[in-house]
């Protein structure tokens, strides 16, 4: 299988396992990862990992037909679904990134709330080689992580980054040595799980509206007494106050 879930430690994570092909995405593995897309349900929190020693080379250009394609055809009905499900998750979501993250790799990476990657990580769309349009969500991402001026070298010159470098210009949070890329990611997944993760849910809303362009001050504290109203209406609410007046660490249940 080129997709599963596992459950660690109550953390859903969706695991990509095609290691022989750097996990380049077939039709099999587009299928199978909005099974496990669909297959989080409640989690609190999900990371997104890979088999092997890449974390996604996009793709599997081996299904190509160069010249007679559509290339709007395969992003509109295979990939954009798959990264949107991804992004438009409710709860927490990690990547562990080693190795190459390409394309819809890179795509599915940066998707994720948080971005851990190995220190050796080759981070990038090299699409200017191909002759394609980086897609995938990226151009997105890299100007409002990187500005106009980074996003355009990037995508003129098809570099990759290191994760080291990654990290140092903003792209991804943070890099780890590779061998404690997973530990690293697990227990911070573990704890955002134990937090409380509706009040958590309902940042990433505005979070994801600040992105989309609702930079109006006025309207962002609007929506954040919305939200403060919601929140103030749940057991982990509660729960949180009491703990803090109780001077005890507080019990969240995610609702």
């Amino acid at each position: 299988m080129g997709v599963h879930l596992d459950v660690v430690d109550g953390v859903s994570e969706i695991v990509l396992d095609r290691p022989d092909k750097l996990n380049a995405f077939d039709d099999a593995m587009v299928v199978e990862m909005h099974a496990a897309l669909d297959a989080v349900g409640d989690a609190r929190a999900v990371i997104v990992r890979a088999e092997g020693r890449g974390f996604c080379a996009g793709r599997d250009l081996a299904g190509a037909d160069p010249g007679s394609e559509d290339g709007e055809a395969v992003l509109l009905q295979q990939f954009n679904p798959l990264l949107l499900k991804l992004y438009q998750l409710p709860m927490p979501t990690f990547a562990a990134v080693q190795g190459a993250a390409l394309g819809v790799g890179l795509g599915l990476a940066l998707a994720c709330d948080v971005v851990y990657v190995a220190d050796n990580a080759k981070v990038g769309s090299p699409f200017a080689q191909i002759g394609a349009v980086l897609d995938s969500g990226a151009h997105l991402h890299f100007v409002d992580r990187l500005g106009a001026h980074r996003a355009l070298e990037l995508i003129y010159t098809g570099r990759l980054l290191s994760g080291g470098d990654a990290a140092a210009i903003g792209l991804v949070n943070q890099a780890v040595p590779g061998d404690s890329l997973l530990a690293v990611v697990r227990s911070m997944a573990a704890t955002v799980a134990d937090g409380p993760t509706f009040a958590f849910a309902q940042s990433k809303v505005i979070v994801h509206s600040v992105v989309a362009g609702r930079r109006d001050v006025a309207a962002v504290l609007i929506d954040e007494a919305a939200a403060q109203g919601r929140a103030s209406r749940t057991a982990d609410y509660a729960e949180g106050m009491t703990a803090f007046i109780d001077k005890r660490r507080p019990d969240f249940v995610g609702r």
